[in-house]
């Protein structure tokens, strides 16, 4: 097998992955502008610094069910600081912070009728 267990971090990267817990957003919104609030964050959370390829892992993990969430942290090397993804690290430590709102609905979220 050879040395792929080198990191001295132990199991850290190795955390499961959870939803946050509930959270409420400082005013009811509606899906379309949860929507509208997720799409802003991909678009300008590159500019702050990290990998694009790291970046839209994180996207995809975010949009996608737990199990396969799991999945594509691991392949892309996401080292996982919070278990409900809010705060990552990618091999070379650059930091990852992802807001609740793109990982979850908020629990004042309006449903449209």
């Amino acid at each position: 097998m050879g040395c792929a267990g080198s990191r001295d971090k132990g199991d850290e990267s190795s955390k499961k992955i959870r939803k946050p817990k509930a959270w409420k957003h400082s005013e009811p919104i509606t899906r379309a502008q949860l929507m509208q609030m997720r799409e802003e964050f991909w678009d300008t959370a590159p500019h702050y610094g990290g990998r694009k390829e790291i970046w839209d892992a994180l996207r995809a993990a975010a949009e996608a069910d737990l199990s396969l969430a799991q999945a594509i942290v691991d392949s892309a090397g996401v080292i996982v600081q919070n278990p409900d993804l809010t705060v990552c690290y990618d091999e070379r430590g650059a930091k990852y912070e992802l807001p609740k709102y793109v990982l979850s609905e908020p629990t004042n979220l309006i449903h449209d009728s």
